[in-house]
């Protein structure tokens, strides 16, 4: 952990970045140095098997001191973006609302009314025993999908609801799902549960069961499983989107000589990604794609996202809230919901009670006053769920109030949202000079494991893309929007993930299968920031341990070999790697 002293020995290490604050010598006098703690004096310089540069997992412009995943980055920083990161930062703390600014317009349907909530002090989510979306530190998604096609049910949207706003009823009754966590009772590798030293242990996994009475749709869907996916931390994320496409399809090339890569967005023949892997955005005003595409999708387990501004978190200030914006006037519901509310009695009676003044916010829903208008109204607005819909939407909500025809998040305040979402600093690394640490740094590398866990990249010149709502800000203000976000051009930086999809094969595993390796920088502090240490994409391993030997349990996983080699590791060896992955 980070001592009161650290920030001395950050500030003597620190590459000069333009605009921080230079150290004064009249509060480093040498007697304070001599009070340094051996991993102070070492901070920042080379020490045994580990580089000066790897204490600075986010590189030079993307690494903080502090032990945070909320902190500014110091190229934020520098460029003078503290204000628009700390009001963006709101945007992704606070309570949506129905009506009251800055953050209105939540609903009529959401998964969650606030980000922080699925993301506990910006990390990962936390292990739950039953689903309430109001329970904070719940990261879970729910996974709902037809298991011939591996496809989502179209009933309900892909990140499902459990949440609406009175009379609607939500399109899933989240007091009907059940989590029963399951014990492993034995690998399917043939893997033992016991250490050849005797130390045991246990892995568990959620069965996750959804009736179809808690379908508020019409129609209700048939034949479909239902999965968890909880959120990771949010931290680094604008590093990972300045790594070049190019050198993401290199690494994808270089594995695909000695292992099968996901057929969805990989051509094994070709050497190439398929089309399917590029965001379908244009990259600027005049419709044209840079190198003949979009962005390449990189964030989500299942690689859905491109850019960050199509990333997870610009997504899900839109479809997690239900909050519109200029580039997206339509709604995240499905027809299939619009008809259920539409045909309920209950919610029409309450809308021809309570929408008939201009002043309700169900006044949009009202129409005429009559069951069968407002029936057809409500109809109307749940369904406006794609851009081809537009048109009715602005009609009957944004024209309506108490909208009157404004954007429920503006431009700049999604603009700030995205100051902050870029801006998040890696924390550094920790205990590098620990002989133990060293070991298991040695030993990561030697089972094969930093094969998967690339240790490092480095980033590219960092030539954004920028979305549509930037854009328009820009213009408002007459700045060039490619210069508007944090940037982290030319860095080494230390995530340990190659950025691939791979397969675990796991009981009760990921939707399709195919998962991208998660990054681990910054995931030791998990236990001290979150007060959990949950890992895996459904926090079935409750700890670095288990979260290791579940890469073991098929011998058909890619990660099986390395696996079977932590096992047969002595136990000072296995808590060495542990250390070693809590320290970087």
């Amino acid at each position: 952990m980070y001592k009161t002293k650290l920030s001395k020995v950050i500030c003597f290490g620190m590459l000069s970045v333009a605009g921080l604050t230079a150290c004064s010598d009249n509060n480093e006098s040498g007697s304070d140095l001599g009070q340094l703690t051996p991993e102070e004096q070492s901070f920042g310089k080379a020490t045994g098997n580990f580089t000066a540069e790897e204490w600075y997992p986010g590189g030079q412009l993307g690494t903080t001191e502090k032990a945070s995943y909320s902190a500014i980055t110091p190229a934020a920083q520098a460029a003078g973006m503290e204000d628009d990161f700390n009001t963006g930062e709101g945007f992704f703390e606070k309570l949506y609302t129905f009506e009251q600014e800055p953050r209105k317009g939540l609903g009529p349907a959401w998964v969650r009314n606030s980000c922080i909530a699925c993301h506990p002090s910006y990390g990962h989510g936390k292990r739950q025993t039953e689903y309430r979306a109001n329970t904070i530190g719940n990261g879970y998604l729910l996974v709902i999908y037809h298991p011939d096609t591996n496809g989502y049910i179209t009933e309900v949207t892909g990140m499902p609801q459990t949440q609406a706003m009175s009379p609607f009823k939500a399109p899933i009754d989240e007091s009907q799902i059940t989590i029963d966590w399951k014990n492993v009772t034995a690998m399917e590798s043939g893997l033992p549960m016991q250490f050849e030293d005797g130390e045991s242990y246990s892995l568990i996994y959620p069965d996750v069961t959804i009736p179809q009475t808690a379908f508020n749709t019409n129609p209700k869907p048939t034949n479909y499983e239902v999965r968890l996916e909880s959120t990771i931390g949010v931290y680094g994320t604008g590093l990972l989107d300045a790594i070049s496409d190019e050198d993401i399809e290199a690494q994808w090339k270089a594995e695909s000589m000695h292992a099968t890569l996901n057929p969805a967005m990989w051509d094994q023949a070709a050497g190439t990604f398929k089309p399917a892997a590029y965001y379908s955005a244009a990259y600027n005003d005049l419709g044209t794609f840079r190198n003949g595409h979009g962005p390449l999708k990189r964030f989500t387990y299942a690689m859905t996202r491109g850019s960050l501004q199509d990333g997870a978190g610009s997504n899900a200030i839109w479809n997690i809230t239900n909050v519109t914006r200029s580039d997206r006037h339509f709604l995240y519901t499905t027809p299939a919901w619009a008809k259920a509310q539409s045909e309920d009695k209950e919610v029409i009676a309450y809308i021809k009670e309570h929408g008939a003044s201009p002043l309700s916010i169900l006044h949009p829903y009202y129409a005429d006053g009559t069951d069968e208008g407002i029936a057809q109204r409500v109809n109307e607005i749940l369904s406006c769920s794609s851009i081809a819909k537009k048109d009715i939407f602005d009609k009957y909500l944004f024209q309506g109030a108490p909208y009157n025809g404004k954007d429920e998040m503006s431009d700049k305040q999604y603009y700030q949202f995205m100051v902050w979402h870029r801006g998040l600093a890696v924390p550094a690394a920790r205990n590098l000079n620990d002989a133990d640490v060293q070991r298991g740094k040695q030993l990561f590398t030697e089972m094969g494991c930093a094969r998967c866990h690339r240790p490092s990249w480095t980033t590219s010149n960092d030539d954004m893309w920028v979305d549509a709502s930037i854009k328009s800000y820009a213009k408002s203000v007459g700045k060039d929007a490619a210069k508007m976000l944090p940037k982290y051009p030319n860095q080494t930086i230390w995530p340990y993930t190659d950025m691939v999809q791979h397969r675990l094969m796991m009981k009760n595993d990921i939707r399709t299968g195919w998962c991208r390796t998660t990054p681990l920088w910054g995931r030791g502090l998990s236990m001290q920031l979150t007060g959990a240490n949950d890992r895996m994409h459904d926090c079935r391993a409750r700890s670095v341990l288990e979260a290791i030997m579940w890469h073991g349990y098929s011998k058909q996983s890619d990660a099986y070999g390395p696996t079977e080699k932590f096992y047969h590791l002595p136990k000072a060896d296995r808590d060495a790697v542990i250390k070693f992955i809590e320290s970087i």
